[in-house]
């Protein structure tokens, strides 16, 4: 059976995501446009994951525990895990690889925390759009030790993306596949920088979505037995 994903959506705790991406909309928006699976991937936390995964239970949909998380170098990377509680707890990890630079809501935008309700909870004071400094190739082994799977976002963008800001795609990174744009096209992405790739990866593509209305109907799945888990949907990353 087909299995519908959009594994890179933010919630309204990502500065740049608008203040509508709360729990409630989120999962209503994936399921209108009648999403399978979803992954919650803010900038370096994961505070909001839990309310998400909460109202999804209710509506069938699968939320897989995430954030994009900035490296060193600056290369944004999706980290997605099984459980919630593993993911929060990777959270603690990053906070305590971040600068402690506090949030210009009037410059970067809220970063706001939501209940299940859609309550607004708080506000995160730090910063989130601000390398850690953890390297790429750290990072890959720290996620992949905890059982999660680690991988570049947004390969064909031309900002914090592997390709432009290391100049080459390194092969000896560790990771099984890429991801994509949504608008992009994968294959004559390969084709037009062989040069720059040992080998053609596997990929899935997303929306990276900071608008309710950059959610997409679906049109991106991976083929499964039966509808699966979190646990699943990433063991058949790791498959490709």
């Amino acid at each position: 059976m087909r299995i519908y994903y959009d594994l890179h959506i933010h919630t309204a705790l990502s500065p740049c995501g608008d203040d509508d991406m709360t729990p409630n909309n989120i999962v209503n928006m994936a399921s209108l446009c009648e999403l399978d699976v979803i992954a919650i991937t803010d900038h370096n936390a994961a505070h909001n994951v839990a309310a998400v995964a909460a109202v999804a239970a209710k509506a069938e949909l699968v939320v897989i525990p995430g954030m994009e998380v900035e490296t060193s170098e600056e290369v944004h990377m999706i980290c997605l895990f099984s459980k919630t509680t593993v993911c929060e707890d990777f959270c603690a990890t990053v906070k305590s690889r971040m600068a402690e630079i506090k949030n210009r809501p009037e410059i970067f935008g809220r970063q706001l925390l939501f209940n299940a309700a859609d309550d607004i909870l708080g506000e995160y004071g730090d910063l989130l759009l601000a390398p850690t400094d953890i390297g790429a190739y750290e990072l890959v082994g720290l996620v992949e030790d905890i059982g999660g799977i680690c991988y570049p976002a947004h390969i064909d963008r031309a900002s914090n993306s592997v390709i432009s800001n290391l100049g080459i795609f390194p092969d000896d990174l560790g990771v099984g596949l890429v991801e994509f744009s949504l608008r992009a096209d994968p294959e004559k992405f390969f084709a037009d920088n062989n040069r720059l790739f040992g080998k053609k990866y596997p990929y899935v593509q997303s929306s990276d979505a900071h608008r309710l209305v950059d959610i997409p109907e679906r049109s991106r799945f991976l083929e499964f037995d039966r509808k699966p888990d979190a646990e699943a949907f990433i063991g058949r990353l790791r498959g490709f």
